[in-house]
Parts: C-alpha cells; sequence; structure tokens
C-alpha cells in the first residue's frame, strides 16, 4: 500500500531514509528549528505536503524523545493537534513526518518584532481570541481526555501552528512525558523554554498538568499584548507586560492592554475574561490554578471568573521595584547573552541578591 494512502487511514506508518530523503528534496526546505532536531518542508507521493522533524542524534534524549512521540502522538485525534503521520526509524536515524500547517507558527503572526508583515495580515482579535480557546481546548484533550495524562513541557506561540484556516494546532511534543495517572507528579527532568516555565520547576515542587497551565497562562497574555512578555527594547514602564497588563484590569481599563495595532476593535468583555484567566493560569500556587478544561469554560464565558489576584511573582518584582530590575538586567544584558527559565527565578533572585543577579529566567528562548 502506498504511504499515502496508509496515512489517510489515521495509523502512523514507517518510511525509510531514503523515501524521505526524496520527499523533502534532500532537506532542503528548511522550516524551523527547534530543541531537538530541524524541521523541513516533504511531499509525499500524492503531492501532500508534510512537515519532516529530523531529530539531532546527538542530543541526549533524542532516541527516548522519538519512542514517546510515536507512542503518544501517533495515538492521539484532536483537531487541536498537530497530527503524526508517520516516522522513520533507521540505524540511528530518527525522524517524525507530521502534517503541513500552511501558516506557520503563532508567534510570526502576533509579536511586534514582524512588522514587515502587511497591516491586512496582522491577526484581529475574533482570531486571536479564537486560536487561544481553541490551544486551550488541545491542551485540555492531552491533560484530561486521554488514556494516559501528558504533560507537554513546552508550551509556547513556537509550538501553536497555524492551518489555512488559522485553527491553532499543539505541536512538538518533543518534551512531553507521558505518564500513568497513577504517577501524574512525577517528572525527571527539567524541561521546557525560558519565559514560560512555572515557579515549580526551579523550587523542586511535584511537576504536574498544571505547569502547562502556568505556560498557557504567559502564551495568553502574549496572544493579547501582541509582544513578548519580557522585552528589553522598551522602557522600565512597560519592559515586563504582566504588570501594567494586571495594573489596567484592577483600574477598570482592559483595554489599554491589548496589542495596540488592533486599534480599539477589541471586544472588551472578551478581553476582560481572557486577562482575568491568564492571571489565574501564572498564579504562585498550583491549587489556585485552574484546569485547563475549566480555562477553557471561563474563557467561554460559560463559568463565573473571579477577580485574581496579582500572581506572587509579579508582585515581587513590583515591590522590588521595576526600575530597578530593568536597569540591573540591562547592565546583565550588556555583559552577557544568558538570559531566566521562570518569573520565579527572577524575583528568588532579586530578593536574595538584589540587582546581582542574573534574570535568564525571564528571557524567552
Amino acid at each position: 500500500m502506498d504511504n499515502a494512502l496508509k496515512i489517510s487511514s489515521g495509523a502512523p506508518v514507517s518510511f525509510g531514509y531514503r523515501d524521505l530523503q526524496i520527499r523533502t528534496w534532500n532537506f532542503s526546505q528548511l522550516l524551523g528549528t527547534g530543541g531537538f532536531g530541524s524541521v523541513y518542508k516533504g511531499s509525499l507521493g500524492d503531492g501532500t505536503l508534510v512537515a519532516v522533524k529530523k531529530l539531532d542524534k546527538v542530543l541526549p534524549h533524542g532516541e527516548k524523545e522519538f519512542i514517546t512521540e510515536v507512542n503518544t502522538i501517533g495515538s492521539m485525534h484532536h483537531m487541536n493537534l498537530v497530527r503524526l503521520c508517520g516516522y522513520c526509524s533507521e540505524g540511528t536515524r530518527r525522524l517524525l513526518v507530521y502534517e503541513f500547517m500552511k501558516n506557520g507558527s503563532l508567534d510570526k503572526w502576533i509579536f511586534q518584532s514582524y512588522e514587515t508583515r502587511p497591516k491586512d495580515r496582522v491577526l484581529d482579535w475574533p482570531t486571536r481570541f479564537s486560536i487561544a480557546i481553541a490551544t486551550a481546548q488541545g491542551i485540555a484533550y492531552f491533560h484530561e481526555q486521554c488514556r494516559n495524562r501528558i504533560i507537554h513541557c513546552d508550551i509556547k506561540p513556537e509550538n501553536i501552528l497555524l492551518d489555512e484556516n488559522f485553527c491553532p494546532k499543539v505541536s512538538d511534543f518533543g518534551l512531553a512525558k507521558l505518564m500513568g495517572r497513577e504517577h501524574s507528579h512525577v517528572v525527571t527532568m527539567v524541561r521546557g523554554t525560558r519565559g514560560y516555565l512555572a515557579p515549580e520547576w526551579v523550587s523542586n515542587r511535584p511537576i504536574t498538568v498544571k505547569a502547562d497551565v502556568y505556560s498557557y497562562g504567559m502564551l495568553l497574555l502574549e496572544i493579547i499584548g501582541g509582544r513578548r512578555n519580557l522585552d528589553m527594547s522598551l522602557d522600565a514602564e512597560d519592559f515586563f507586560y504582566p504588570s501594567w497588563a494586571f495594573k489596567e484590569l484592577m483600574n477598570g481599563t482592559p483595554l489599554k492592554a491589548a496589542d495596540r495595532r488592533l486599534e480599539g476593535s477589541v471586544k472588551e468583555d472578551e478581553l476582560t475574561r481572557a486577562l482575568k484567566v491568564a492571571f489565574w493560569c501564572i498564579q504562585d500556587e498550583v491549587f489556585t490554578r485552574p484546569s485547563m478544561g475549566e480555562a477553557v469554560k471561563l474563557l467561554e464565558g460559560s463559568a463565573e471568573i473571579k477577580t485574581p489576584p496579582m500572581p506572587q511573582t509579579v508582585l515581587e518584582l513590583v515591590e522590588e521595584g521595576l526600575e530597578q530590575v530593568y536597569r540591573a538586567m540591562k547592565r546583565e544584558l550588556d555583559n552577557d547573552d544568558h538570559l531566566c527559565s521562570s518569573f520565579t527565578d527572577v524575583t528568588t533572585q532579586v530578593s536574595t541578591s538584589r540587582a546581582t543577579c542574573s534574570y535568564s529566567t525571564m528571557s524567552p528562548r
């Protein structure tokens, strides 16, 4: 049976390395590079476009990651998850074949650093809000509806892919940990991307699905603001988005926290719900964060949402003084490219070393 026909049946199929080499034009069209390897555009015999992830064999978790992806993603089907179509396991070579997502990753559509994009291609508010809800639904699926609970460990805009209709799909389970429900408190290694990691990653607390909830909250704030949560190109008042977004929410002026490029076309009730959900998701205490299923209901307006308290990590930065933190980070950046894996690291280090610390936890990588 032709591989294209096998793929249409829904089960991941095995490809030979030479076959994928041909299908990707000798891996000549690079789509992107992640922590575990590079992704290339390819085309199957029937013209179906695919994305081929070539795992870097020198990385310590490459093979284990491959097995995890094939065994878990291949059995998972949801409209908001990128579908694993096939794989290659040949000698030391490990490759994964995914459905191709025409509009690429979310970061390229929401961040203001991509200002070369035509104005009419800036994502409008209805599209952003729809993406926020659908992404939450995808995460809720592998948290709550699968036989085995999965922690993604790397929720960020770069791992949310958009199809031709801007339907979002969660991608890159390269850091996912498959866990039985009875072992949902055990993750052995600190993983993920700086800027999105929950406080428990750096405080030796148990890692659960609520770590993904925290990362989703940080992602949601970036969808709303159209910018990175930490942007050192801005001044001291604006560089830390969660701080002033929370201030605008509390002042009853949430529209001021929205991406300025949206030019007032935002629905205030939806924006307010989204901000409240985001700040509940990034609470320091795990038990105060909603589940992803609850987050979906809150975003949709089918459940009442209370006003969240200021997250502890944000509060500590504010109390320390954003101006002082900003100056210290500027000095750090002038001396070193190394930048923070969670906002908690920043506040912990600021409190203990008074602006002599590394702020590397806050910067996305």
